[in-house]
């Protein structure tokens, strides 16, 4: 079963390969292509945005699409770096990678719904439907709005590894494209959960406990919150100049504090 998800992780959306490689076609020499996991792309925007003020005649375009397309796209080349929230697998190890910062992945509910607290066991069974309503775990007796990330997406991938095991997420489940997609629609509906890069989290959303442990950066650090994953640049070899200068601009301590200040853990 493990192995049948590794598999739907290499699933590219067809529109994001061809987009890159219209994109790739027309873009100048001093351009560099960073694509992939939207957990990743708000903090590679903001690290390119500072990055481009002290290089203005360096351009660092940043595009999602999922953690599985940009490895996909570094492997092709139509990315100087592709993004991935997730590990990589077998097949994809031969790839440069580098681990930027690490981020916790935090489950999500409305402000309005009651419940402040879950055991993994419970996230795990909401998202099987073997829990259907909150009343089950101390809130309304309305019934379990499940939101979940498309297949290919890292933290979804994250999610699965850390939680859901041999288990699997319903196929009932609302899907959404992005962390920023799942993050609005739980702010919107009172009924809802939800998992995203905790880094993510703002006044639309509250970050459940977990086992009663706070979804916290100082938790995350000191180890007793444990979903934890890897932030990854990825390339088809060694990146070029100027996508390395950028790249050591984000490990430096600029950088670092740069994704601090963001929320991710710093490497």
């Amino acid at each position: 079963m493990r192995n049948e998800r590794l598999k739907k992780l290499c699933v590219t959306p067809l529109w994001f390969v061809l987009f890159l490689c219209l994109f790739s076609a027309c873009r100048n020499g001093h351009d560099v292509i960073v694509a992939g996991s939207t957990s990743v792309q708000p903090y590679a925007e903001v690290l390119a945005e500072e990055y481009m003020g002290r290089n203005p005649k360096n351009a660092i375009d940043i595009q999602g699409g999922g953690s599985s397309a940009g490895i996909t796209a570094a492997q092709s080349g139509t990315a100087d770096i592709g993004m991935s929230s997730r590990a990589l697998v077998d097949a994809e190890r031969n790839l440069w990678s580098i681990e930027i910062a690490k981020d916790g992945l935090a489950i999500i509910v409305n402000p309005q719904n009651p419940v402040k607290n879950l055991t993994l066991a419970q996230v795990r069974s909401i998202y099987t439907t073997d829990i259907q309503k909150w009343s089950e775990l101390g809130g309304t007796s309305a019934k379990i709005h499940v939101i979940s990330r498309e297949e290919g997406s890292g933290t979804r991938s994250a999610f699965e590894e850390l939680i859901m095991g041999d288990s699997r997420i319903t196929p009932k489940a609302i899907i959404q494209d992005s962390n920023g997609a799942v993050r609005m629609l739980v702010g919107e509906d009172p009924d809802s959960i939800g998992f995203l890069s905790l880094g993510l989290v703002d006044q639309t959303v509250k970050a459940l406990d977990l086992e009663g442990i706070a979804a916290t950066k100082e938790n995350i650090i000191n180890g007793s919150y444990r979903l934890l994953r890897s932030f990854l640049f990825v390339s088809k070899n060694k990146p070029g100049d100027i996508a390395m200068d950028y790249v050591n601009f984000v490990l430096s301590g600029e950088g670092q504090r740069i994704l601090s200040d963001e929320g991710l853990i710093p490497e």
